[in-house]
């Protein structure tokens, strides 16, 4: 399976018209946003169509810039998929969720991060790879440039209790693009990097 996957897009409509291009390009299966799609106060409009009109799916947790009537709004114009709290499972690829920040108007504790993953991945049913989707990195990492504070530690907890094949994260600017290995997952801050991933 082919996934594009980005996040911290802020609202830069250009950038989201040449990701859809990338993603039809591509041929990819489906399109993941890790979160921070608009800015606080923004409206999520017109970031999604050129996807739509490329015939491309969408699945979406939000980040610490938008709050639940956001998500809705692109659920319900859009038919986006919804992977907060939810697992959306493809072939046998099961894909889970959990959006929010550690941070901002929009966070959860650590045990909300933990929980809300835990009742997602519990809903996946024979598969046989799983795919992780978050907006914030797992701690003691270095996509949280190894300052100790930064990052989630039940995002952390969940990668060792769940153990997908593939986490998806964004939320540090300064390490978009750059992977990590915990454990025996591949860890991606996908950022604004339009990634190509295969699994």
């Amino acid at each position: 399976m082919k996934i594009l996957a980005i996040s911290d897009v802020h609202g830069d409509k250009a950038f989201m018209r040449r990701m859809a291009e990338k993603g039809k390009k591509e041929n990819v299966d489906l399109v993941i946003i890790a979160g921070d799609l608009v800015d606080f106060g923004q409206i999520p409009e017109g970031l999604i169509g050129p996807f739509k009109e490329q015939g491309l799916e969408v699945a979406v947790v939000p980040g610490n810039h938008e709050g639940l009537a956001d998500i809705n709004f692109l659920v319900e114009r859009y038919k986006v998929t919804n992977l907060h709290g939810y697992a959306l499972k493809i072939g046998d690829l099961g894909i889970f969720g959990c959006g929010y920040g550690d941070i901002g108007l929009h966070q959860l504790t650590e045990e909300q991060f933990f929980n809300t993953l835990k009742e997602a991945h519990n809903s996946l049913k024979d598969v046989k790879k799983k795919l992780m989707v978050t907006h914030v990195q797992p701690n003691n990492s270095i996509l949280g440039l190894h300052i100790p504070h930064w990052g989630s530690s039940g995002v952390r907890k969940a990668l060792g209790e769940f153990q997908p094949d593939v986490h998806i994260c964004g939320h540090v600017h300064e390490t978009h693009g750059i992977e990590d290995v915990v454990g025996k997952t591949r860890v991606i801050n996908v950022g604004k990097t339009g990634k190509i991933i295969e699994i």
